[in-house]
């Protein structure tokens, strides 16, 4: 009787050709990135699924494994799937790595040759790419090499292409991403903002908060404390989904992110960060100037003007002390002489006429600034008659107030005018150069200099730059047509004294909405006496000479008492 043989590939011709491991596995690879989709079904992960299970069968791989990632860029190997099958040859449990072609693995020619020339043959992995005909079972494709940089190339040039899309879309006033916390999308125009009835009030009270002196960490007991739905709770209940385990439970992270979002005061801001390559995928902040920002787009939930005082409270961020108490004045006070910070000085022991502020570089005699020392409960009488003496001065002669305000924004609007005049022209003068382009290269392309391939990508790349202009064009006529922003601060400083006709005392959203910084003077003993200057800056009074506020006052310190000179 002859011996039984078992006969593993369904050809028998195949196999001396494909001796297959079945003790270790054959990973089948796919992945499709949002960018394939234009390569309609023949790119899909089901055809790709289709063709390397069938060829499997075909070659004797039965212990398979199927790695899917949809949705992945090939330009780097930060993807689930692939990292799974990677960490299985790390483990010596693949044989075999299968894919439908060398673009679906990666399009990163670096990447693609590191794995598949130097981390498979070292773990014994063998690489097979079906529509390619590459196996490394079989030696060297002299292809190879060429077809993994011209991969490398086609992501490339689809990054450039999806830019230019993204480009012209953001610089069109649409907004490139979904509405945040307060904001939902107009059923009736999905690009549209329109307020959430049940978000933006908390969103108006976070940055009222602020305003009043409380941070993103105290802001955020508050509203856990008064069992306000986080941001993932109040969608989930919006669409009927089952609420988180702490649905109430606010962080930190979450009241900043809040905060920082210059869409509440209803502009659009898109390109707020960018990428240094296509192949790199961390984000980097970009500059305000490098942005698209266009105002009233959707309604406001908070004032510009609001935003930004809380941005300015951001960066000089108040803490509390150990002994739980909080600086009136904390991060508005700088040294007139070294310009940084005076700390706020306090203790569980101390009464309130105790407390004090101290230059941040005097260290107790050992630093390189004298201590600027001054009383806070001195700060408090200073500030509040500053601000009782500039009300009752602008009250007394409002519109000559408002006249020296233009006199003094006038030079400075003029050179803002000329300057978006000559943007505007550089513009225009570009939009008909663009014209001539194509009217030149579809010359090109008529008499045969330029082929029809050639000549669509052209003519592609200078549509989406014709459409920017266009847009910045249109924003920049409105912008020097109307210059409206020029009263805005007369107007707001105008409103707040409507909004607080008497001063009894000073509160933390007081002194956050007129003052923008404290200058605090080296004491002066010579006189025998000790004397200190303290200036006051205002919040949008900083180009008009106002008399109340154009010189430091004078504080006199006499055994406790404070005297204003």
């Amino acid at each position: 009787m002859e011996p039984c043989t078992t006969v593993l590939s369904a050809d028998p011709q195949k196999k001396g050709e494909d001796n297959v491991d079945q003790h270790k596995i054959t990973i089948l690879y796919c992945r499709l990135s949002n960018e394939d989709l234009v390569d309609g079904e023949s790119n899909s992960i089901a055809n790709q699924r289709s063709i390397l299970t069938s060829y499997a069968a075909s070659h004797g791989f039965t212990n398979t494994k199927v790695l899917v990632d949809d949705g992945y860029t090939g330009t780097n190997f930060n993807r689930p799937g692939v990292q799974e099958g990677l960490a299985l040859v790390e483990q010596g449990l693949v044989g075999t790595w299968i894919v439908k072609d060398m673009s679906r693995f990666g399009r990163d020619y670096l990447q693609v040759g590191r794995f598949t020339e130097i981390v498979f043959p070292s773990y014994d992995v063998r690489f097979i790419a079906v529509n390619d005909a590459v196996d490394s079972a079989k030696g060297d494709n002299d292809f190879t090499v060429i077809r993994n940089v011209f991969n490398d190339f086609y992501a490339k040039d689809t990054s450039k292409k999806v830019r230019a899309v993204m480009k012209a879309k953001g610089t069109s006033g649409k907004h490139l991403g979904g509405p945040p916390y307060g904001y939902r999308a107009d059923p009736q125009d999905k690009n549209h903002w329109i307020l959430d009835e049940d978000a933006a009030p908390i969103v108006k009270r976070i940055f009222d908060l602020t305003i009043a002196g409380v941070g993103p960490s105290r802001i955020a007991r508050i509203l856990e404390a008064d069992e306000v739905l986080t941001v993932k709770a109040l969608y989930a209940q919006q669409k009927g989904k089952p609420l988180p385990e702490r649905p109430c439970h606010w962080i930190e992270q979450s009241v900043v992110n809040i905060l920082e979002r210059m869409e509440y005061t209803g502009c659009t801001c898109n390109f707020k960060t960018h990428s240094k390559s296509y192949k790199l995928k961390k984000r980097i902040p970009n500059a305000l100037e490098d942005m698209f920002i266009l105002p009233d787009t959707q309604e406001a939930i908070v004032p510009k003007e609001q935003w930004d005082r809380v941005q300015e409270l951001r960066r000089h961020k108040r803490r509390m002390t150990k002994a739980e108490r909080q600086g009136l004045f904390s991060g508005l006070v700088v040294c007139a002489d070294c310009g940084s910070k005076l700390h706020f000085a306090t203790c569980k022991n101390f009464e309130g006429r105790q407390d004090h502020y101290v230059c941040a570089k005097y260290k107790s005699g050992r630093g390189t600034c004298s201590a600027h020392y001054i009383r806070e409960d001195v700060l408090r009488e200073v500030v509040l008659e500053r601000i009782r003496a500039v009300t009752d001065y602008i009250r007394a002669d409002v519109e000559g107030f408002q006249e020296d305000w233009l006199m003094c924004r006038r030079e400075e609007q003029e050179k803002s005018i000329r300057e978006d005049k000559r943007r505007l022209e550089k513009a225009k003068k570009r939009l008909a150069d663009i014209d001539k382009l194509i009217t030149r290269i579809y010359e090109d392309m008529v008499l045969g200099n330029l082929s029809q391939e050639r000549y669509q990508k052209m003519l592609e790349g200078y549509e989406a730059e014709q459409a920017a202009l266009g847009n910045e064009v249109i924003g920049l006529e409105d912008w020097v047509a109307t210059r409206e922003e020029m009263e805005d601060n007369v107007d707001q400083f105008l409103a707040l004294m409507e909004k607080y006709v008497d001063i009894p005392e000073l509160t933390p959203t007081i002194v956050n909405e007129f003052i923008k910084q404290i200058i605090v003077y080296a004491p002066d003993k010579s006189s025998g006496k000790r004397t200190q200057k303290v200036k006051i800056v205002f919040n949008f009074l900083e180009e008009v000479e106002v008399p109340e506020i154009s010189e430091p006052v004078i504080t006199k310190t006499t055994y406790g008492r404070r005297k204003t000179a």
